[in-house]
């Protein structure tokens, strides 16, 4: 395998300055748990094995349960996901993969129900910024696990 650049290293005012965007948007209305969910399940549909390792490894940190991790690939069909936490899902999915016409007034309706207008935007940056982070380590091949000392994901005791 052909080694890839180390993009944070190269460009680190644009990694320092994205990252601070990403951090920032933890303020915002959208809980902790709904955006670690939203975060693996882009990764997941984006191939990101970087960013799908540590956001699982957030998640447990911040308490999320293991079935649940285990059920989000396939979140319609489980009982273990909240009205709220799907219309995220929702949301996260149709962005992650715009469909020809974009957004569909339906899917739009359905998670209005569930978030408000100030949630939703919130969380459509949420959608933007982890689908940034999937294509720039997917890019370069990012090695899952690379990081965890460093960013304190070794205390999810996952290996």
């Amino acid at each position: 395998m052909t080694q890839r650049i180390d993009y944070m290293q190269l460009s680190p005012e644009f990694f320092k300055k994205y990252l601070d965007f990403s951090t920032e948007l933890a303020k915002g209305t959208i809980e902790q748990s709904i955006a670690d969910l939203v975060h693996i399940r882009a990764s997941q549909m984006n191939g990101c094995g970087f960013c799908l390792d540590m956001h699982v490894k957030e998640a447990r940190i911040h308490g999320e349960r293991e079935l649940r991790l285990h059920h989000l690939a396939a979140w319609r069909e489980s009982n273990l996901f909240v009205p709220r936490e799907r219309a995220a899902l929702a949301w996260t999915e149709v962005l992650t993969r715009l469909p020809e016409g974009g957004v569909p007034d339906e899917i739009y309706e359905r998670v209005r129900t569930q978030l408000s207008e100030k949630e939703l935007s919130d969380l459509t940056y949420i959608v933007m910024a982890i689908n940034g982070w999937n294509r720039a380590n997917v890019a370069f091949k990012t090695v899952p696990g690379a990081y965890d000392k460093a960013w304190g994901l070794d205390k999810a005791e996952l290996s």
